[in-house]
């Protein structure tokens, strides 16, 4: 999908994030949710209002830390369901949440 990653995992005090990756001019935070089972909700169902925060607070941190606070970014999230005997279903929700 064009994204060029740029760190995985990355860690501060408030958090982690799954991806940090860049298309085209857009730094993109990235979280992944797997599950391997939908009898509950989705994989995307798990960032909730509370994860978004924790998210954009750890975003915060990585463009403050690097110097791009003027840098367009966005929240993706990819949604993955692994089910027995078949390929995994993969969802990427582009521009998924707005900072919190």
């Amino acid at each position: 999908n064009g994204y060029t990653v740029l760190a995985r995992n990355y860690r501060c005090c408030h958090g982690e994030i799954d991806i940090i990756a860049m298309q085209n001019d857009t730094l993109v935070f990235v979280e992944v949710k797997t599950r391997t089972n939908s009898a509950y909700d989705s994989p995307a169902a798990a960032v909730t209002a509370s994860k978004q925060k924790q998210i954009s607070r750890t975003a915060q941190h990585y463009l403050i830390a690097g110097n791009l606070s003027d840098a367009p970014a966005r929240f993706d999230v990819v949604s993955i369901l692994i089910n027995p005997n078949q390929q995994p279903a993969i969802e990427l929700i582009a521009d998924a949440f707005e900072l919190c």
